[in-house]
């Protein structure tokens, strides 16, 4: 029994990062239900937003110590709320509306390859290229990226022959005026993908910069969400002016505004730090394709949609080139730590505690040194020796004396 609770604590994170995964990906697919449904994503946005603040704020206030806020602070976190909540969130409704959900949740899968791009434009990351670590870092960002071009210009044969009656809701977007799959959606669709997943690269390395500020996940998050409820609800008011859009009775606009604010949001992020505590964010990010496979199984099932040979190796593409960025990362951090590890053993401290040789007089004695050289007269001490593994060592040093 104790080997079995030690499996099942050892694929704990496992367990906790397939949760995670299977909430978002069921997350997109409730979004592209209740685009078909008519729905207007913008006002879900914020609704999800909404859910997510009464979810987050008050778990922040019972778990986490916070410092005090600054100025500073809040202005970065109200950048953050804009740039990767009201943009991103608004522009990835955008581009789930006007391509599909397994293409837009495949493309996601770009942003680690967008952030390492920014990275080291902003010079935040060395490229390393004469290491392993660099050449696989560069080798995984143009993987992915040439996993993005084959998703989005190759289109090839239908793989879903079979056909399982289960589309909920019609396959038309009532406000876009768009149709969904045609070639006039998808080339705005394609462009808001694109920029959903550039405008979530910049604000990771926004976050980065909150987090050396201000060190509390869930308050931070929280603070950041609650700004984007505020954002997303003034811009959903000046852009939509029929009420009835705003009604949410018990259907599916409902749910997917409640399940997203609260499990693809709150609980989520909560599944996310604690994978991160447990395992590393390399553990967590390893684990972005699972949301692709997910959409993917259930686009033809629940939404009727096309699975096509070009989303299939361009999102095959685009896992293997986020696995070799990611190899390079890990590799790269294991030789910083090592790097670290030796460089503190080399300058542990060493205390040197002179003592006379016997009861507190020095003792004369000959004094042969590395060259054969003799020193009459000299006088010898015993040093106690400790050094920072707390092991003592006893040397002699001579002292030459002057006539």
């Amino acid at each position: 029994m104790k080997n079995i609770s030690n499996v099942i604590e050892g694929l704990k994170p496992t367990i906790l990062m397939v949760i995670a995964e299977t909430i978002l990906g069921a997350s997109n697919v409730l979004f592209k239900l209740a685009s078909n449904d008519g729905a207007d994503l913008r006002i879900l946005v914020a609704y999800r937003f909404l859910f997510a603040s009464a979810f987050l704020v008050p778990v922040a206030l019972v778990v986490e110590r916070r410092p005090k806020l600054t100025w500073k602070v809040i202005w970065q976190s109200l950048l953050c709320a804009f740039v990767g909540g009201s943009v991103v969130q608004n522009l990835f409704v955008l581009s789930l509306v006007l391509t599909s959900a397994t293409f837009t949740t495949a493309i996601t899968n770009l942003v680690t390859a967008i952030t390492f791009i920014l990275a080291i434009s902003f010079r935040l990351e060395k490229l390393n290229f004469d290491k392993a670590s660099g050449k696989a870092k560069v080798m995984g960002t143009l993987l992915s990226l040439a996993g993005g071009m084959v998703l989005t210009l190759y289109k090839g044969p239908n793989l879903t022959r079979w056909n399982f009656h289960l589309n909920l809701v019609n396959q038309r977007d009532h406000h876009s005026g768009f149709v969904v799959g045609t070639h006039s959606s998808m080339i705005p669709g394609v462009c808001a993908a694109l920029a959903t997943v550039t405008c979530y690269a910049l604000w990771m390395i926004l976050q980065a910069k909150i987090a050396e500020h201000y060190p509390c996940p869930y308050s931070s998050t929280a603070l950041m969400v609650t700004m984007t409820s505020i954002q997303c609800t003034l811009y959903s008011l000046c852009v939509q002016r029929d009420w009835s859009q705003w009604k949410l009775g018990w259907n599916i606009r409902l749910l997917t505004a409640a399940y997203s604010g609260v499990m693809a949001t709150g609980v989520m992020f909560t599944l996310f730090a604690w994978c991160v505590r447990m395992r590393g964010p390399l553990f967590v990010s390893a684990f972005n394709p699972l949301m692709v496979v997910i959409v993917a199984l259930a686009g033809p099932v629940v939404l009727n949609e096309t699975l096509h040979l070009g989303s299939m190796l361009g999102g095959i593409t685009i896992i293997c080139g986020l696995y070799v960025l990611l190899w390079g990362k890990a590799r790269e951090l294991k030789g910083k730590a090592q790097s670290e590890i030796s460089s503190k053993d080399s300058t542990k401290p060493v205390n040197i505690m002179l003592a006379t040789s016997s009861s507190g007089a020095s003792e004369n004695h000959k004094y042969v040194d590395h060259n054969n050289s003799t020193l009459k007269g000299a006088t010898l001490h015993r040093a106690s020796v400790a050094n920072a593994d707390d092991e003592s060592d006893e040397i002699t040093i001579a002292e030459e004396q002057v006539n």
